[in-house]
């Protein structure tokens, strides 16, 4: 059984009949029951994704019938399971999900499988790779590319010096495109690190998502789901690391040399603080990075989370909190604000409502152990970053077993017929 919840238009992208839809209607762009994104996301409203002369567009990702995660995700609008409450008020993202991660299971979900740029939430995808393949002690050194990206930045620079922990940790409390950029070159330059993304998202079974920048930043053929975006934060959710730098609320960002550094006059008041230009004095732990999951601050429980924002992709957000032993994990995709800080209200909301749903009243699988339960930052045994699952039992083992059991048996044997020796000689 499908439960459809429809309001607004009948006809998905038709025109509102004023300039500002009525306060409480959804934007005629996230009216998704007609599944106006099933292949490809919303039209750009920019240049970001021309592709260059010569070069071909990329073709939409193919979709994937039955839906992944069970036949009830394949719906567009909003979609609850039989009895469930009805969905939050005010819900203005064009996709969102609801799932409980702990069960591996989809809680309720609004276009689960539709097709939305991720923003910044893709860094998620970008530091899969990194846990995977890099050291986190290793050291970095900042470059003028790094320092000239477009976008959000944590301060890397020429001549700094980091760890990739650092740079991770830049990447996930300020979204810093200075970061990914800096991470991409370790994993073999930007091109590289966006192939190595796509065949992670392959591997998690993400079959919505196809990253074509590193950072987030719209490119040709990018996009994601609110389904994948669950997958991938799952799996990111295994990595104690992951969780530790994304519990941080605030952190030192290492200086660089040359870094603007703010001094104060000379009688030592703040009431003519100046910029200079000024080499970076050695041992300056550098600038004071605060975390932009605003739920870290406001919701009781919260785990981690990460934001995105593009003039395509408009407010994106996934993020986890847990109570009593059970995490709730929500996804945001074309987000919209209906006042001030209304979008962080809405996530809180979608939280509550998880809570509050049993796991059993569910639509739908979070497929490939997405759904396991976090690990403390502590936890054993480990692969290299990962928490690793308890190793299964080797065909060496069992050979092991096999030859001590027929000893064991050899030796039973020879023991009865030596007491059967022993009677008939008596």
């Amino acid at each position: 059984m499908l439960l459809i919840s429809v309001s607004g238009p009948a006809v998905a992208g038709a025109a509102p009949a004023t300039p500002t839809p009525p306060i409480g209607a959804p934007a005629p762009e996230t009216v998704t029951d007609n599944c106006p994104y099933q292949s490809t996301p919303i039209p750009p409203v920019d240049e970001s994704e021309v592709v260059p002369a010569g070069v071909p567009s990329p073709t939409p990702l193919p979709v994937v019938d039955p839906p992944v995660g069970g036949d009830l995700l394949g719906g567009c609008g909003v979609v609850l399971a039989p009895g469930a409450a009805p969905a939050p008020d005010g819900l203005t993202a064009a996709g969102w999900l609801i799932a409980d991660l702990t069960a591996g299971k989809v809680l309720a979900a609004k276009d689960p499988h539709g097709r939305y740029r991720p923003a910044s939430t893709i860094k998620v995808l970008l530091a899969l790779v990194v846990l995977d393949e890099l050291d986190l002690d290793a050291t970095v050194t900042g470059t003028q590319e790094d320092d000239e990206v477009e976008g959000d930045a944590a301060g890397v620079g020429p001549g700094g010096t980091y760890t990739v922990r650092d740079l991770l940790t830049g990447l996930m409390l300020v979204s810093g495109n200075d970061c990914a950029h800096a991470l991409a070159r370790e994993l073999g330059g930007q091109d590289a690190a966006v192939e190595k993304m796509n065949e992670k998202a392959a591997e998690l079974g993400a079959t919505d998502t196809r990253a074509a920048s590193a950072s987030g930043l719209d490119g040709p053929g990018m996009s994601s789901s609110p389904y994948d975006e669950a997958l991938i934060f799952g799996a990111a959710l295994q990595f104690p690391e992951f969780v530790e730098i994304s519990r941080h609320d605030q952190i030192r960002f290492p200086g660089y040399p040359g870094m603007p550094a703010q001094t104060t006059d000379a009688d030592g008041t703040d009431s003519s603080i100046e910029t200079t230009m000024e080499t970076t004095p050695s041992g300056d732990p550098g600038i004071d990075l605060y975390n932009m999951n605003q739920l870290l601050y406001s919701y009781p429980g919260m785990v981690a989370g990460k934001t995105g924002y593009t003039d395509d992709a408009r407010k994106t957000y996934v993020g986890v909190a847990e109570r009593d032993s059970r995490q709730i994990l929500i996804v945001q995709m074309y987000g919209l604000n209906d006042g001030p800080g209304s979008f962080w209200r809405q996530a809180e909301a979608m939280l509550d409502y998880g809570f509050a749903q049993p796991a059993e009243q569910n639509i739908g699988t979070l497929i490939d152990g997405a759904g396991q339960t976090t690990e403390s930052a502590g936890a054993e045994p480990r692969e290299g970053n990962r928490v690793a699952a308890p190793a299964s039992e080797s065909s060496t083992d069992w050979t092991v077993r096999l030859f001590i059991g027929l000893l064991g048996a050899l030796v039973v044997v020879g023991l009865v017929y030596a007491a059967l020796r022993m009677n008939k000689r008596s």
